[in-house]
């Protein structure tokens, strides 16, 4: 089965760095098979027959011991990643007019009323939910109305892990 793992927190800054070429040779190590690496954001593409719980605790217990820190990862199967990113609408882009990102939800806030927590000027956010993701959608003229900077003060931000929608796109496809 496909399954895409996507690390959160990694790559940003000066700390917290994972080379993309030694990850792909960890997973590779943990005999997943057509390893591949997308982008320095963390996100990874693999086989495996193993179960997504399995997987999850093998790549957490892995990444502990080689990066010495905690790396937070989700794993979605191929068919989890192409239903949130096919809900997303398709002419919600990332331009210079507008910006669209997309929130993969932890277990401990995947949840529907996750939309009415986050601390988003809804005026300004087109926001919805599916299973596993909040997506959203700003125009990029309202950003500063929108409070999407909020986000990294809310106590839910720890419990996902954002990316863009072209990321999102690349990885259903």
């Amino acid at each position: 089965m496909k399954y895409i793992a996507l690390l959160r927190g990694i790559n940003v800054g000066k700390e917290r760095r994972v080379d993309m070429k030694k990850l792909k040779l960890i997973f590779e190590r943990l005999g997943f098979t057509e390893v591949s690496t997308y982008i320095n954001s963390g996100n990874v593409i693999f086989k495996s027959g193993k179960t997504k719980n399995v997987i999850l605790c093998e790549i957490k217990q892995i990444l502990k011991k080689e990066f010495d820190f905690e790396i937070p990862v989700l794993v979605k199967t191929e068919k989890e990643i192409k239903k949130i990113t096919d809900a997303i609408p398709k002419n919600w882009q990332n331009d210079k007019q507008q910006r669209t990102d997309i929130a993969y939800l932890f277990k401990e806030i995947d949840s529907e009323k996750i939309v009415r927590e986050l601390p988003f000027n809804t005026e300004f956010v087109d926001l919805h939910y599916i299973k596993g993701a909040v997506f959203w959608n700003i125009v990029r003229k309202d950003y500063g109305k929108s409070r999407l900077n909020k986000l990294i003060g809310s106590k839910f931000y720890k419990y996902m892990t954002l990316r863009n929608v072209n990321t999102a796109r690349f990885l259903a496809s």
